[in-house]
């Protein structure tokens, strides 16, 4: 099973078998509590799909491992960015 079917299950996959992360080993992706996130973060980094990788876990609310460049905390931010901005928005009009 190549790693991108054990990040990501079988789903539509065309967007990713473009990743960065195709052929790395996936436990770079979930690295033990406290440990370097550095490594996962710079295979993302330039990768060309990587807003597709982001957006996979925020829809599917990924609780664990590096997506799109980004770990649990970071995108845990970033739903709460976009939540306040849709507030906004809706308030607005």
């Amino acid at each position: 099973m190549d790693t991108v079917s054990l990040m990501y299950g079988p789903q539509e996959r065309s967007w990713q078998n473009k990743a960065n992360c195709m052929g790395v080993d996936p436990d770079l992706f979930f690295p033990e509590r406290g440990a370097s996130t550095r490594e996962a973060k710079e295979v993302c980094r330039g990768c060309v799909v990587r807003e597709d990788c982001l957006e996979y876990a925020l829809v599917n609310g990924e609780k664990f491992g590096i997506w799109g460049g980004l770990s649990e905390r970071e995108r845990r931010r970033l739903r709460r960015q976009r939540a306040m901005q849709r507030r906004t928005i809706s308030s607005a009009s």
